[in-house]
């Protein structure tokens, strides 16, 4: 059966989609909770209430979306008339992660079935109970032929990769990343990398220190640290560190007590081998706050660190958890020194009151998209674009964008019969002059 649905079959499927996930949202919460207790506040906000929204801004606009679009025609073509059509590449597969398991595996399929593709949707095995309730809307939903959930570790995304596809999408770590892109190169397959990277976080002597304390704390340590966006670490002009530390302090105790592990609002790592990873990063005499673990809970409390060398273990790779470095600046200078020395980040973040720093700064850095006074917000509007650049990803998404990277867009030229001039046909003897003249006003 052929899934080169037309509009009004896709739609009919991403309502339904929509129905079964809003009567099953408590059970969705309830899994996220069971796989690395993310609390009900992040799993709506950043999850199933994304989603939703995500199937009907999809559902009111696929007609517009999918819509042939004219194009102006070119003289040379005269008398034609010019359009792209947007046709499904086909065959999809998506990867998804274990971060926000939920939200990053079904908002890419959402537009890959809006474009009107077959989809294999392969969800991480790292949170179990999110992938089989994954699973378990899908085959609510859709037919097996249309939409396929396959669960598995390594080994069942390695046979996956081996296999040809029309458009892949991943979401996931560089490395992980890298090998996605050469199993895609066997076959020239178009591919969408959303990755990550040691995202900056500025912060001049012009700046709010304490609510710049409040919205990085909330940017850092939602989902314990665990988001490709969040915050790496801080680069603060040296007068302001002391305070802005305090600030910090104060601010992650209101968020989550005196003793973060008893907070019902402070997500876990997801697993022991990230604790462990996450573990080997801290060295123990540069922490100024937090630093409590239980490896039995997969616990690490909101950590700051001093950190003075960029070559240390937490420099060398992004971080992702809740362990944020603090380095300080004397001279603007250091700022491009420190940057450059890593890969181009998925997100950068600039604190300041001064409008001709911060227009500096966000056209002198290359990143995926970022925020000024803020952090992470960015990701929540589905008109700015969403993705890497580098190492942090290839190509963008979210919105309209989304449904346009599962659609090959073909144009084609439509010419009248009316009217066929002779310039373009052998022989071309005395027509160089003629085509000069017409060539200037292209």
């Amino acid at each position: 059966m052929s899934y080169k649905l037309n509009i009004s079959s896709r739609k009919e499927a991403l309502i339904k989609l929509l129905d079964v996930i809003i009567k099953h949202e408590n059970e969705i919460i309830q899994a996220l909770y069971d796989d690395f207790k993310k609390p009900p506040f992040e799993s709506i906000a950043t999850e199933t209430s994304y989603i939703i929204s995500e199937l009907k801004d999809t559902i009111k606009h696929i007609d517009k979306w999918a819509k042939i679009k004219k194009i102006t025609p070119s003289i040379l073509n005269f008398p034609s008339t010019d359009y792209i059509v947007k046709e499904p590449y086909g065959k999809v597969l998506i990867i998804a992660p274990w971060n926000y398991p939920f939200q990053l595996a079904i908002c890419p399929m959402i537009s890959a079935v809006a474009a009107g593709n077959q989809v294999v949707l392969k969800p991480s095995e790292l949170t179990p109970k999110t992938s089989a309730i994954i699973l378990m809307i899908v085959e609510k939903v859709f037919q097996h032929q249309h939409v396929k959930v396959i669960e598995g570790g390594v080994e069942v995304t390695q046979k996956l990769l081996a296999q040809r596809w029309d458009y892949i999408f991943f979401t996931g770590s560089v490395p992980v990343g890298k090998i996605v892109a050469k199993a895609a190169a066997e076959h020239l397959t178009p591919i969408t990398l959303e990755l990550g990277g040691k995202n900056p976080c500025i912060i001049d002597e012009t700046a709010n220190l304490k609510l710049a304390a409040k919205r990085i704390v909330w940017g850092k340590f939602l989902n314990a640290g665990q988001t490709c966006i969040a915050p790496d670490y801080i680069l603060i002009q040296e007068d302001m560190k002391s305070h802005f530390v305090d600030f910090m302090k104060n601010e992650i105790t209101n968020a989550y007590g005196k003793n973060p592990k008893e907070s019902p609002d402070f997500a876990r790592i997801v697993n022991e081998k990230n604790w462990h990873r996450l573990m080997s990063m801290i060295e123990p005499e540069k922490v100024i706050f937090g630093g409590e673990t239980a490896v039995e809970d997969c616990y690490i409390a909101p950590t700051l660190i001093e950190e003075n060398d960029l070559d240390s273990a937490l420099m060398q790779e992004e971080i992702f958890g809740p362990i944020l470095p603090i380095i300080t600046y004397k001279h603007e200078k250091e700022i491009t020194q420190t940057i450059s020395k890593y890969e181009k980040p998925l997100a950068l973040y600039v604190f300041t009151d001064d409008r001709k720093f911060a227009r500096k700064t966000i056209t002198n850095f290359s990143f995926g998209g970022g925020c000024v006074n803020d952090t992470v917000i960015h990701f929540a509007n589905k008109r700015l674009p969403f993705g890497g650049v580098g190492h942090s990803g290839i190509g963008a998404y979210h919105g309209q964008l989304s449904f346009d990277i599962f659609s090959h867009h073909k144009g084609v030229v439509k010419k009248a019969n009316w009217l066929d001039l002779n310039l373009r046909y052998a022989p071309y003897t005395n027509k160089i002059d003629t085509l000069k003249k017409l060539l200037k006003w292209l």
